[in-house]
């Protein structure tokens, strides 16, 4: 079997920009990698989507920014500039085209198939498969997304709609999500935050079908790409063990309320290659505690109210921007944790701390 010096277990979003990182500031000199990576080869199939609160690898993967967008209740919709910190949206196939034209320069760079291939007794390990089985009833984020084009201009490119709740609801929180890439070409998504158990959920064509007829009054289009995926809202317990940590997903770096990961796993992996001489000894790179303490509080809240929660997350954005978009990206002060939680309604809130 073969020996390394260091394992990445999954070669998704994670250990590939894990891999990245490492490999253009030159902390691979003179070290094996090995990345544990069963597919067969590598395209489109994810988006990956955030505001842009600080630097990234990757802007020469983006798809599109945006500076303005909506969200909608089936009362009320409000207008939000974001100029400041626009949102990107990154495109997988890109990203793996540039990473894996890089890594592949690196003759100490396996891609292999199996951990029981390498040896890993010699190894530090950075493992970024979660364990979700058995999880079904816990909280997740599912969704089914489709890219339409439109034979004529239809959509606004300048402005995307973050969450629009007015669509059936069926006693959970289920929102809509719309990313004009250009005037003809959009990603139109079904969202919802539920536990897995209910099949009669994932009917998503239905669902993208009648929004694109009934909503948006689009009869004819056609489908260029299709992704489904589930973001579990809810932290695993990792044993620990003296030569591996976990990252991304499996790390802890899915933001509960939200789901975002992907900036969140750009932090982990600079925080890793500043320390990677030492990783043994350092501590693990954590989203702050009080994101997880005041997400675990909206996701009991969500349960218990899935009807309302359109309006929870309206009021977010009652805020000011900037703070809204800090507090949603990890980025908030104190102030800015108060202001947005002042807008939340207190004594559903506080039903849950007690």
């Amino acid at each position: 079997m073969k020996e390394f010096d260091y394992i990445i277990v999954g070669g998704g979003c994670s250990g590939l920009s894990l891999a990245y990182e490492l490999e253009i500031f030159d902390k691979l000199k003179g070290k094996t990698l090995g990345i544990i990576e069963p597919r067969e080869d590598y395209k489109r199939d994810k988006t990956w989507s955030f505001w842009r609160v600080f630097s990234h690898n990757f802007d020469d993967c983006v798809k599109k920014s945006w500076n303005n967008f909506t969200i909608n209740t089936p009362n009320e919709t409000k207008y939000v500039k974001c100029s400041s910190t626009p949102y990107q949206t990154i495109d997988s196939g890109l990203f793996y085209e540039k990473i894996l034209s890089r890594l592949k320069l690196n003759k100490n760079i396996h891609f292999l198939k199996n951990i029981n291939e390498v040896d890993t007794k010699n190894s530090f390990c950075f493992n970024s498969v979660p364990r979700i089985e058995n999880m079904q009833s816990e909280l997740w984020q599912h969704f089914c997304g489709v890219e339409i084009e439109t034979d004529k201009d239809f959509f606004d490119d300048e402005i995307f709609n973050l969450m629009d709740f007015a669509c059936d609801q069926r006693n959970k929180v289920h929102f809509f999500y719309t990313l004009p890439f250009t005037k003809r070409n959009a990603l139109i998504e079904t969202t919802w935050i539920s536990d897995l158990n209910d099949e009669k959920l994932k009917d998503y064509d239905n669902q993208i079908d009648d929004y694109l007829n009934k909503h948006l009054n689009i009869r004819n289009c056609k489908i260029n790409y299709k992704e489904t995926g589930a973001i579990p809202l809810f932290r695993q317990n990792n044993k620990k063990k003296i030569n591996e940590i976990h990252i991304g997903t499996a790390g802890g770096m899915t933001r509960l309320s939200t789901g975002y990961t992907f900036l969140n796993i750009q932090e982990q992996s600079r925080y890793i290659r500043e320390n990677i001489e030492n990783i043994k000894n350092v501590n693990l790179y954590k989203i702050q505690s009080k994101y997880d303490f005041l997400d675990k509080i909206l996701l009991k809240v969500l349960k218990n109210n899935s009807n309302e929660m359109g309006n929870i997350f309206f009021k977010v954005f009652d805020s000011n921007p900037k703070t809204a978009i800090n507090f949603l990206s990890n980025r908030s002060n104190l102030f800015e944790d108060f202001e947005v939680i002042l807008k939340m309604p207190k004594w559903k809130f506080l039903k849950e701390i007690i």
